[in-house]
């Protein structure tokens, strides 16, 4: 079994409105050394697979078929193999 840890976040080209939003409160709550802060979605998903290969495949389809919105969003992720 594997533990895909699945991290989508914007685009570059995309504006981030929810991550100004954060970004404009710690800076009026005093946090003044942050200079970026960018808003994304995390998943964690477990896959039955008797490979890396075929676990990091399933994770692709997930990730293209429902998770990311490939107009606005990009992907990236970790798989690490876990005991069942």
């Amino acid at each position: 079994m594997y533990l895909a840890q699945i991290y989508v976040h914007h685009k570059a080209s995309i504006l981030d409105p929810q991550g100004e939003a954060v970004l404009n409160a710690l800076q009026r709550l005093g946090y003044d050394k942050v200079d970026s802060v960018k808003q994304g979605k995390y998943f964690e998903v477990n896959i039955q697979a008797d490979s890396e290969d075929e676990a990091s495949k399933v994770v692709n389809d997930i990730a293209k078929d429902l998770l990311v919105n490939h107009n606005m969003e990009s992907f990236e992720f970790d798989l690490k193999e876990v005991a069942k």
